[in-house]
């Protein structure tokens, strides 16, 4: 079908839609939109971020309700607070000629009594996270017993999130015989089991495959050291001077600490995260849309609301934990046709990543060497000569034009030129004429070595962990434990091999004192946990290192002696440390020496950053 007239619309949705500037529906939307007004059926669609899925499921359910009564039909839930007040704030602009439609958003960070009112006043629809919902449902402030449309709009990232217990709890307040309709860009077995459990005999639509990313997003990734993960990251902004962009990271704190170091750095950035407050967040995306913010750094939860058409990059500054996330996450540019760039950062333990996203995908990346100092001059040069020629001319000018004229009588046109540019272009020049190149070569390196070469002058320290697979660890989750603990790069802690009672790592030898610093009677879960540098020389073995010179797993001890010549287990079942009485510290001298620690971190981490830094103007012409 062409033309939204064509779908079964009636006069007062397609006024609107007229008023929006909609002039095709999107494939998903085609699919959608008749069957769900031909007849009441359950619904399956499977459609990447930015296809149009709001339209698809708020039209017919805006033509379908009885405006008329007061009664709430039709239930939305969605994943976060972002998404929640953007659906909501569509099927209004959906509905502007629908007299008497109530739209309510229900969703935490805001006041509940208030939201309560809204809904007694009479709301068809209530869009709402799955949280605050049952939160309602348990006080009983609303009534969703009589729904006869209930919408899971992204629902794999729903159950991502851990919601999969409130949405059932939910659920079960509903009439059995109401229509459920299922939207997600990827189809896990997690959102199929809550299909085949909530759903009758649904229809399923797929648009491009599932999981497949969109074609207007092409995929670039870029391998650097790990410790040149934010050098990287300033390049690829300086090397594309009308970005548009959304950054990802991992975790909160290091989406606030990304963003806080481009701010410091010049460039027009925010942070969006679960910690900021409703009011923070709203002000962070008001200016994001206004593109007052040209880079917005964000987690995965918090970006599920960004519906920006615009966005001409998404830059994985750190991939995500989840493969599938990947797709969510370049689904945020390429939207509304427009075409897109999806960029990774990666090191060389994270390669192997990539390709296992690539047959998520469907598509190929593209490997990119990260730009260089001259590469970044010649287009940032060109860039301000592009501003400057079509600038339109300011006439105000022309009557201090006899002063100017006098100041460069001797001057002649190339010098001028070259003086011009100059004030805005020597930033770039100075600071990046005698930058060093960020690209490293691929290797096959493990994810847990961290792709590095461990050859006899290895610069690498081995400990030893007395935490194994029986305090509930395997490799990966020891690795986050002690890079969240010790407040490390995620690889700065590698070739981890867990075993049942005890375990080992590595560090570069620059970190051994800080580590062994930390670890000098510090408690996990009430017993103290032991780290001392090791023998083990960490050789590969089926648990990711581990063995000893001679091939065989140093189970007795799993690295040096102590002094005593006591074995490990005989130590361990101590609960002690060995010679703790000379080892411990108080808490308040361990506590002064973390936060020198970090202190001094954080303050070589702002000495890099000085004021040699090519400054970026704060504002977006």
């Amino acid at each position: 079908m062409s033309t939204f007239q064509e779908l079964g619309l009636n006069e007062d949705l397609l006024k609107a839609i007229t008023d929006l500037g909609f002039e095709k529906p999107s494939e998903v939307q085609a699919k959608a939109i008749p069957l769900l007004l031909e007849e009441d059926k359950d619904l399956v669609a499977l459609a990447q971020t930015g296809t149009g899925k709001t339209a698809a499921f708020g039209f017919p359910m805006l033509q379908k309700i009885d405006i008329d009564s007061r009664t709430t039909q039709g239930l939305i839930l969605s994943p976060t607070r972002e998404l929640c007040l953007q659906i909501t704030n569509e099927l209004k602009l959906y509905g502007k000629y629908c007299k008497g439609l109530n739209v309510v958003a229900i969703y935490g960070g805001s006041s509940i009594s208030d939201q309560a009112r809204a809904v007694k006043r009479g709301a068809q629809i209530i869009v709402a996270t799955p949280g605050r919902m049952k939160d309602m449902i348990s006080r009983r402030m609303v009534d969703i017993s009589k729904i006869q449309y209930s919408v899971l709009d992204e629902a794999d990232e729903m159950l991502n999130m851990g919601f999969k217990e409130d949405i059932t709890d939910i659920l079960s307040h509903t009439p059995e015989d109401k229509n459920t309709w299922l939207f997600s860009a990827t189809m896990p077995k997690e959102v199929a089991t809550i299909a085949k459990k909530f759903m009758h005999n649904p229809t399923e639509i797929t648009v491009g495959n599932k999981n497949e990313s969109t074609s207007n997003v092409s995929h670039e990734y870029y391998l650097v050291n790990a410790r040149d993960r934010y050098q990287a990251l300033k390049r690829l902004a300086d090397a594309n001077p009308d970005i548009f962009s959304v950054i990802f990271c991992r975790t909160k704190r290091d989406t606030q600490k990304v963003a806080e170091n481009l701010i410091e750095d010049g460039y027009s950035a925010g942070a969006l995260h679960g910690d900021l407050s409703q009011n923070q967040r709203d002000l962070v995306m008001k200016s994001f849309r206004n593109q007052q913010i040209q880079m917005l750094v964000a987690t995965d939860v918090a970006a599920r609301g960004i519906d920006v058409d615009d966005i001409t990059h998404v830059i994985n500054y750190q991939l995500p934990d989840e493969i599938e996330t990947y797709t969510h996450r370049s689904g945020r540019t390429g939207r509304a046709g427009k075409t897109g760039v999806s960029m990774v950062i990666v090191s060389k333990s994270e390669v192997r990543k990539i390709k296992s996203i690539e047959r998520i995908i469907k598509k190929d990346f593209d490997k990119k060497e990260i730009p260089s100092g001259g590469d970044i001059v010649e287009v940032q040069l060109m860039s301000l000569a592009n501003k400057i020629h079509t600038t339109e001319t300011n006439h105000e000018i022309d009557k201090h034009l006899e002063s100017i004229n006098e100041l460069f009588a001797d001057t002649d046109k190339d010098e001028l030129i070259k003086k011009f540019f100059s004030v805005e272009f020597n930033r770039f020049f100075n600071y990046y004429q005698k930058s060093k190149d960020l690209g490293v070569v691929e290797s096959r390196g493990s994810d847990r070595d961290g792709g590095r070469d461990y050859g006899k002058q290895s610069n690498d320290s081995r400990y030893f962990i007395n935490v194994g697979s029986k305090d509930g660890f395997d490799w990966m989750k020891l690795k986050d434990f002690l890079k969240e603990q010790l407040e490390l790069g995620r690889d700065d802690v590698f070739k981890v091999d867990v075993k049942e009672s005890f375990s080992f790592f590595n560090t570069e030898k620059g970190l051994q004192e800080k580590v062994l610093a930390f670890f000098t009677d510090f408690k996990y879960e009430g017993r103290f946990v032991n780290v001392e540098v090791s023998e083990d020389r960490g050789g590969r073995s089926r648990g990711g290192g581990g063995r000893s010179r001679g091939g065989n797993d140093r189970r007795s001890g799993g690295g040096s002696r102590r002094r005593d010549d006591k074995p490990r287990g005989d130590r361990r079942s101590s609960g002690g440390s060995g010679n703790r009485s000379d080892r411990r510290r108080s808490d308040d001298n361990r506590g002064d020496r973390r936060s020198s620690d970090r202190g001094d971190r954080r303050s070589s981490e702002s000495s890099s950053a000085g004021s040699d830094r090519p400054r970026r103007s704060r504002r977006r012409d």
